[in-house]
């Protein structure tokens, strides 16, 4: 509205900036801010693959076993450092945190690898401190059926994973199919995995049935500790029983393993 009646002035009107502002309005112009919508090239295919994910989740449900939706949610910093969001507080009393994010060598960074069961409404977060591998990846789904999946699925050998399409469980990944495998004969377990279609991890039912609401839930509270981070993933709940249990994961995971072609 400031460059406008600068402009305007430059041309002879003598206008306001508040005026300027009635007249937008009685134009029909407010201010807004962009709005995602537009995604790119699509495959002829991706229908016909949301498709086949649906059907292989009731196939799996109607056999009593389970379907998860597994994803790494993004790396957080730990310590006093500031947190998106707004907390109640007492006036003029904010939590004071670190100017600057220089990440504390100490504490380092967390991976929180989420495993969200479709069926029973339920999760385990695997909160990793250091890579996130394809291993770590597994990892973090064998500590949810250990201490999840298996008491709730007793009678089950099959689990259904469905998963973003790149990354650490992503559909070109050989170590991810490798370390899945060498899992899955170690439990004796059959395991399918479905991989969304490029473009398409916000259909991901972890992102919108779980990792939002723990998101929710830390909303402008400093990330101090590993302790913290379980307190507050473990303390997760929404109105339709969403609980989510959590973990820290300590061990350390190399990077750049390579499956050779004879192996895979």
């Amino acid at each position: 509205t400031y460059n406008l009646s600068d402009e305007l002035e430059r041309h002879g009107f003598a206008i306001s900036p508040t005026v300027v502002r009635g007249l937008l309005k009685e134009l029909g112009y407010s201010l807004q801010s962009t709005r995602k919508r537009f995604e790119g090239k699509q495959s002829p295919d991706r229908n016909a693959q949301f498709e086949y994910i649906a059907n292989a989740t009731e196939e799996f449900q109607a056999r009593g076993c389970p379907v998860i939706s597994v994803d790494a949610k993004k790396k957080e910093l730990v310590g006093n450092y500031a947190n998106a969001g707004q907390e109640w507080q007492k006036i003029k009393n904010p939590i004071e945190v670190e100017a600057y994010d220089f990440i504390n060598k100490e504490l380092g960074k967390v991976t929180p690898y989420g495993t969200y069961d479709v069926t029973h409404n339920s999760g385990w977060v695997n909160v990793g401190t250091d890579s996130d591998t394809a291993q770590f990846a597994v990892h973090s789904i064998q500590r949810w059926w250990e201490e999840l999946g298996e008491s709730k699925y007793p009678d089950s050998r099959e689990i259904l994973i469905m998963a973003d399409g790149g990354g650490s469980n992503g559909s070109r990944n050989r170590l991810w199919k490798k370390s899945l495998q060498e899992w899955a004969n170690k439990e004796d377990l059959k395991i399918m995995v479905c991989h969304f279609p490029p473009g398409t991890s916000k259909w991901n039912k972890i992102e919108h049935r779980m990792f939002c609401h723990i998101t929710r839930n830390w909303r402008g509270k400093p990330l101090t500790s590993h302790e913290v981070i379980i307190n507050l993933i473990g303390s997760t709940k929404t109105n339709k029983g969403l609980t989510i249990g959590a973990g820290i994961d300590s061990q350390k995971y190399a990077k750049g393993i390579k499956v050779p072609d004879k192996e895979m």
